[in-house]
């Protein structure tokens, strides 16, 4: 082969790739979460009787959708413990004592996926890692996308997890407060990157 003919097969090569790399690019949406439109609030059997809830607000990540290859999509959250808020100041105090988040140790929650599976056109499964008091265990949040605009989108969803797995044992085996800890999550971010998101129906 002539160093010409090597040249031109390697300027071809090359040029395929950039078209493959820029397809790719393209298919991505990448969202970064609004604080003052975000939300996660948690709901909590107490007694038996009542379900006492609170949030948790300022959450800050991102979350990037692959249109083409879903299973590449990601989604990063980090929730301040200090802004939990129960409409009860005693509570919230105690809530982010060594009993129970031990906000001065472990200051934030995070949740990072491994990836995400659509399940409907418009509903997906995230299973990924959450990390509570340093602990860190394998979750999995359903939610369902339910709008999108020129520059932003929003989602909803739901999951739960024992916390006993993370270290907060007060109240067990007294059965004062439940172990399964129900949250909601209300995400909406601002489009940063890539095309309108469209889905499939």
């Amino acid at each position: 082969m002539t160093p010409s003919k090597l040249t031109l097969r390697s300027l071809i090569l090359s040029a395929s790739l950039f078209v493959s790399l820029a397809a790719s690019a393209l298919a991505a949406d990448t969202y970064k979460l609004d604080p003052t439109h975000t939300a996660i609030v948690f709901h909590i059997n107490h007694f038996g009787f009542s379900n006492p809830s609170g949030k948790f607000m300022n959450v800050d990540g991102t979350v990037v959708l692959d249109q083409q290859n879903p299973a590449d999509s990601k989604v990063n959250v980090t929730i301040p413990i200090a802004t939990i808020d129960t409409d009860v100041p005693k509570l919230d105090e105690h809530l982010k004592s060594k009993d129970f988040f031990d906000v001065k140790e472990n200051p934030l929650i995070t949740f990072h996926s491994d990836k995400i599976v659509q399940t409907g056109p418009t509903t997906f499964d995230l299973p990924g890692t959450f990390t509570i008091r340093g602990v860190s265990k394998p979750e999995t949040l359903t939610f369902t996308a339910t709008g999108e605009g020129t520059g932003s989108g929003e989602i909803k969803g739901t999951m739960a997890f024992d916390r006993k797995d993370y270290g907060m044992t007060k109240g067990i085996p007294f059965v004062t407060i439940a172990d399964r800890v129900e949250v909601t999550v209300d995400l909406k971010g601002k489009r940063v990157s890539g095309p309108a998101l469209v889905f499939k129906q």
